[in-house]
């Protein structure tokens, strides 16, 4: 492990309540050293340029980690295109801008696999960014996430900062968003399943025909991941990277089917009856599989199962029922 560059400093972590963030504030924790400076969202709007301003004149962190997002799956992408891409939109754009004004020269931001294009070579590697048509169903997600690599790569080119870009595959672990209609693959199979099996229920219908393949990453490795990346050397980043071309991609390099998903799922949670598909429901993209040769190149690798960390995710939902029950 490389010494970090960024223990005992003052670092802001946007998004320390969402799942990934809530794992990138365990482990800077656990790491020590550093001041930390969150806020919550009735706190600090980062939709309200005004307010982002003011809250990074004050603060004037070492450096920012911005872990922040309005996300969710199809259905939640399909319903609310506006609201992901003006939201997303103006996160990255006030959070980076208002980190450079004030002087803030490392910064790391948290993307996502959707930036490819829905018909990207698998797996899909970095230079695949902007070379064709985005998936429908969360367009504006990724357009809003392409426009945070982007912005980070022109504050570099124009102002000689130092503000890189991580994109990681699928996500889940501890923390999870498991509502009914809005959270994704992952965590709304496991409630399903769990519910079917607790109600003895017969059939599982799954949406979709069950035949495109995801990668999930556990949020401990992508913490893990994050950590890795922002630690690297100015040298050490540039020397596996591009000026336009920055950002890395995060994964662990293996894809299932959804079909396969599910079953996994149904062991893990005990549901014994029939699962069956609804090819009426949308796909999304046949298959994300990242090329997570870049980070392997510059030393790291997913070190969680699937199987062990949905059984761990499965252990955190069963003891948090009640909490995130609605």
């Amino acid at each position: 492990m490389k010494a970090s560059t960024v223990a005992g400093r003052k670092i802001y972590l946007a998004g320390h309540r969402g799942m990934v963030g809530g794992a990138i504030l365990r482990q800077l924790q656990a790491r020590g050293g550093d001041e930390i400076v969150t806020r919550t969202h009735a706190e600090l709007d980062l939709t309200d340029q005004a307010a982002v301003y003011a809250f990074m004149q004050a603060e004037r962190p070492d450096v920012v980690i911005l872990a922040a997002a309005k996300v969710g799956g199809i259905l939640a992408n399909n319903s609310y295109p506006a609201d992901f891409i003006y939201e997303n939109l103006m996160i990255a754009c006030n959070v980076i801008h208002a980190a450079f004004a004030a002087g803030v020269t490392q910064l790391l931001q948290l993307g996502s696999s959707c930036i490819y294009p829905r018909e990207a070579p698998q797996p899909m590697a970095e230079n695949a960014l902007l070379t064709g048509t985005l998936e429908p169903t969360n367009e504006p997600y990724a357009i809003a996430k392409i426009a945070g690599i982007k912005l980070c790569e022109s504050y570099n080119r124009q102002h000689g900062v130092d503000y890189r870009s991580v994109m990681p595959t699928n996500l889940y672990g501890p923390g999870d968003n498991f509502h009914p209609e809005n959270s994704h693959v992952l965590p709304a199979l496991i409630r399903r399943f769990h519910q079917a099996a607790a109600e003895d229920q017969d059939e599982v219908v799954i949406w979709g025909t069950g035949t495109p393949r995801r990668e999930f990453l556990h949020v401990d490795d992508m913490a893990a991941a994050s950590f890795f990346v922002l630690d690297l050397s100015k040298d050490e980043y540039e020397a596996q990277t591009e000026p336009m071309l920055s950002h890395i991609n995060v994964g662990t390099g293996t894809d299932i089917a959804i079909r396969d998903l599910a079953g996994l799922v149904a062991q893990i949670t005990g549901f014994k009856g029939r699962i069956t598909t609804d090819p009426s429901k949308p796909d999304g993209a046949p298959r994300k599989l990242m090329d997570v040769s870049r980070l392997e190149a510059m030393g790291w690798r997913a070190q969680i199962e699937l199987e062990d960390g949905i059984s761990e995710t499965y252990r955190w939902y069963l003891a948090h029922q009640d909490q995130i029950r609605r």
